[in-house]
């Protein structure tokens, strides 16, 4: 039995539309016309695909290479096999991704899972809800009342979307995805399995017992933001939890009420961003970051993997550690801890 393709090429592609497309130099006008079936890695690359190298670090992946065109920079240029399409492009990967995106756009913006058009008879759509003409609303899907949902948007199976919720154009909800007391821009993809508007995690100590405090904000994603499979985003307490346009977030990350995120922020898996935090523009945080309540990092600043943040953190700045500081001062702490290890051990050794 034959292995399933879950990705199939939307079209071919010759070499020279490539340059076209890119911005690459073909460096022999003569091999316009030869046809990219398809796109590898360079490990791989076979008859009718395209590959990348990026630098001389991996030009040895060129010997004896069987794909169709290869994307690389001017310095290796020389040692694509003869009868490969050589594509010179200053940034190849970058190059590759813009191919590969119009070979395979369903690997970029996910569709129909169960290949429905329209709403499906097996969905639940509440009368008063109001859904733009070409909105998919596929099996097992809950639509509550008084939302609206815009042309071209898809809402998998199973996805529950509660009442009042606004959803806008040419965006994707994923299987099994919730979202009440929310507002949605255009484009957004939202992966299975993801919670938003849920309450934030607020109480006070009272006479018997810790009281919960409501939370009465909202959700604002703003346009062409991702945000990756099983993570949550509670609604503000008072004010909203905003997620700013472009912002990408990775899967199971945490994100409290009054939170607010500014746009084209990248946010790694296992993050947690505490109530009432801010990002700046632009911020980077790797992967299991944890920043404490009404903490505000700077446009800008990176905070490297695992970094526990107490303390705000100015604009630019790279951060490291736990408690994080700036990320020098982190290095040379763990250098002076190590140099402290290895001279017991070596103190030890010579007792020995």
């Amino acid at each position: 039995m034959k292995d399933p393709d879950f990705f199939v090429p939307a079209r071919r592609i010759k070499a020279g539309e490539v340059a076209s497309l890119t911005g690459a130099t073909l460096a022999d006008p003569a091999q316009a016309d030869i046809v990219i079936e398809t796109v590898a890695a360079a490990s791989e690359g076979g008859a009718g695909t395209l590959i990348f190298i990026d630098g001389k670090r991996n030009a040895g992946m060129l010997a004896g290479t069987t794909a169709a065109a290869v994307l690389c920079p001017a310095e290796i240029a020389g040692q694509v096999p003869e009868g490969v399409a050589t594509l010179i492009a200053a940034r190849p990967q970058a190059a590759f991704n813009t191919v590969a995106r119009l070979l395979f756009p369903t690997a970029v913006r996910p569709g129909s899972m169960t290949g429905e058009a329209g709403i499906s008879k097996r969905a639940a759509v509440a009368a008063d809800a109001l859904l733009e003409d070409g909105v998919i609303v596929e099996a097992g899907a809950v639509i509550g009342a008084g939302v609206m949902i815009g042309a071209g948007t898809i809402i998998a199976p199973n996805a529950v979307i509660g009442a009042g919720t606004r959803i806008g154009r040419d965006s994707y909800v994923g299987p099994g995805a919730t979202i009440q007391c929310a507002m949605v821009g255009d484009r957004v993809i939202i992966h299975g399995g993801v919670r938003i508007g849920q309450d934030g995690f607020g109480y006070l100590p009272g006479a018997t017992g810790l009281e919960k405090i409501p939370q009465i904000g909202r959700v604002v994603i703003q346009d062409d933001v991702e945000i990756g499979a099983n993570t949550t985003v509670d609604r503000g307490a008072l004010n909203d939890t905003i997620i700013g346009q472009g912002t990408k977030i990775d899967n199971l990350v945490q994100v409290a009420h009054n939170v607010r995120i500014g746009r084209n922020c990248v946010i790694a898996g296992h993050c947690g961003l505490s109530g009432s935090v801010t990002l700046g523009d632009f911020v980077m945080l790797g992967g299991r970051v944890g920043i404490a309540d009404h903490i505000d990092i700077g446009t800008g600043a990176q905070l490297a993997a695992s970094s526990g943040v107490m303390n705000d953190v100015p604009a630019g700045e790279r951060w490291a550690g736990s408690p994080a500081q700036p990320i020098r001062e982190a290095f040379r702490e763990l250098a002076a801890l190590r140099g402290l290890v290895d001279g017991k051990k070596k103190k030890k050794e010579e007792r020995g």
